[in-house]
């Protein structure tokens, strides 16, 4: 089915495909849509929380209880989650959770222009970025996904442009719980990070890092595109549809993954190219990662 979506509505309807039973925001643009968007559907509870770190902290307990949960906010009101956010990368989750922050380059509505991917970086968690409406719609299953296998929560990062313009989408699924939900198991070890508990789960959270930088070799939406090979671009989200306007001609490599990188892809279409720029929204946050890979 094709349906006309923003950024948002897309998020929205890709999660309540995905199985989403709790869906937990604090309102600011450019994220706002999204829980309003969830809220129209009847089988899940949506909630406007006090604050970020409110809705946060209900995501995670609803996590921990085993049912899949989204989380959104914008760019500065992780500020705000951080403290919850930050434990639950060490904690690791029981269903899966999925915290979607909205950006806003060129400050249209907020106060900064807070480039959101560092927490991905600071965190050690996975970091998935759309380029469209569709991919904003089909990533949520595979955020849902990567959430449960490598018990992490999963951030996606969103941008205003992104977030509020609208493109064709295939819909094509259908709302669907997990095969096998999952139940709130007693585990003091796993939940409550006192400090003897937390350093037993700190290697863990290393260890996961690697697994996702080998699963970022194989993702499907890190994808080249050759075209002729004087210059190739690295780029996601809104610019790498920006840069494909202006360098038509170019070879790109597109990143649904911002973090971890996939390292091996990286090196094989530098060396596939002449000259290689990156172009990102905000901070070189890619490009300070290639260089220091000695690219």
């Amino acid at each position: 089915m094709k349906k006309l979506l923003s950024g948002n509505e897309a998020f929205a309807l890709g999660a309540y495909h995905s199985g989403v039973m709790v869906a937990t925001a604090y309102p600011g643009t450019p994220s706002s849509e999204i829980l309003e968007s969830m809220a129209r559907f009847d089988d899940i509870y949506a909630e406007w929380s006090t604050n970020e770190k409110v809705a946060m902290e209900l995501g995670m307990g609803a996590a921990y209880a085993g049912v899949r949960t989204l989380v959104s906010m914008k760019q500065v009101g992780l500020n705000v989650a951080s403290d919850p956010f930050m434990a639950a990368s060490i904690t690791g989750i029981n269903g899966g959770m999925v915290v979607i922050v909205a950006d806003d380059p060129g400050i249209h509505s907020s106060q900064d222009e807070q480039d959101t991917r560092y927490y991905a970086r600071l965190a050690k968690v996975p970091m998935l970025e759309p380029s469209d409406s569709q991919e904003a719609y089909d990533l949520m299953a595979i955020a849902f996904e990567i959430s449960e296998k490598f018990d992490t929560p999963v951030l996606v990062r969103t941008s205003t442009r992104i977030s509020h313009s609208k493109s064709v989408v295939e819909a094509n699924g259908s709302r669907a719980l997990p095969d096998k939900q999952a139940s709130f198991r007693h585990n003091v070890e796993k939940y409550v990070m006192l400090p003897g508990h937390a350093r037993l789960r700190r290697p863990l959270v290393e260890k996961r890092l690697e697994k996702l930088a080998d699963y970022a070799e194989t993702f499907s939406f890190n994808q080249t595109f050759w075209g002729e090979r004087k210059f190739g671009v690295v780029s996601s989200g809104v610019a790498y549809q920006y840069t494909r306007e202006v360098f038509k001609a170019a070879s790109f490599l597109r990143l649904g993954m911002t973090y971890p990188l996939p390292q091996n892809m990286l090196r094989k279409f530098a060396e596939g190219v002449d000259r290689l720029i990156v172009v990102e929204e905000l901070d070189p946050f890619l490009e300070e990662i290639i260089l220091s890979m000695g690219i």
